[in-house]
């Protein structure tokens, strides 16, 4: 909105000396958007911005009319971020359990006396409900991550901090299963599922 003010306001300087009446105009609207600025209109800027009340994120009915809303937005920022995390783990932990059930009957398959390369095979593939399963897994954190990027895209200094804050929350809770390539020093047969 400013932005199109002082371009109107610069294109009425090049052009002359306005009349009176357009003079009486223009310091009337400026006064009336004024007014609407300061009566509870959001704020949102493309910049880097502390904005706490009267802060809108992605519609105008996200809009923040106190410091507790602005409290609360922070807090649910933090945990969209822990809950991003909470499902990767999830699909992480999923995969797992496939591998551990498809290498069981693998394993059970060639001591029957089944042929092993085509049970092999055969335990390598996904049926449809696991595959959709895994497919749900990732539309949860692909959409959980979209609206973090979008938040982020306000640029206010409590929401980016709220999004740090989340992200290492989650990486505190649910990552520590990924060091080492998710496999435990004593091999692969003595790994921990969930949270060792």
């Amino acid at each position: 909105m400013s932005m199109s003010m002082s371009m109107s306001m610069s294109s009425m300087s090049m052009s002359g000396t306005p009349t009176s009446a357009a003079s009486a105009a223009s310091t009337s609207a400026m006064s009336s958007m004024d007014m609407d600025m300061g009566s509870g209109s959001c704020q949102i800027s493309m910049l880097w911005n502390w904005y706490t009340i009267d802060s809108c994120f992605l519609s105008s009915s996200w809009h923040v009319t106190s410091n507790g809303g602005f409290a609360g937005t922070c807090i649910g920022v933090i945990l969209v971020v822990v809950a991003v995390e909470l499902v990767r783990r999830l699909q992480r932990e999923y995969d797992r359990h496939l591998h551990r059930t498809n290498s069981a009957l693998s394993r059970s398959s060639s001591v029957e006396g089944l042929n092993p390369v085509k049970t092999h095979v055969a335990a390598d593939r996904l049926t449809v409900p696991q595959h959709l399963l895994r497919s749900l897994l990732y539309t949860f954190q692909f959409a959980g991550a979209y609206f973090v990027m979008l938040l982020a895209m306000y640029f206010n200094g409590y929401i980016i901090i709220s999004i740090f804050i989340g992200g290492f929350i989650g990486a505190a809770l649910f990552q520590r299963d990924t060091y080492g390539g998710g496999q435990s020093h004593a091999g692969p047969e003595t790994r921990e599922g969930c949270c060792g």
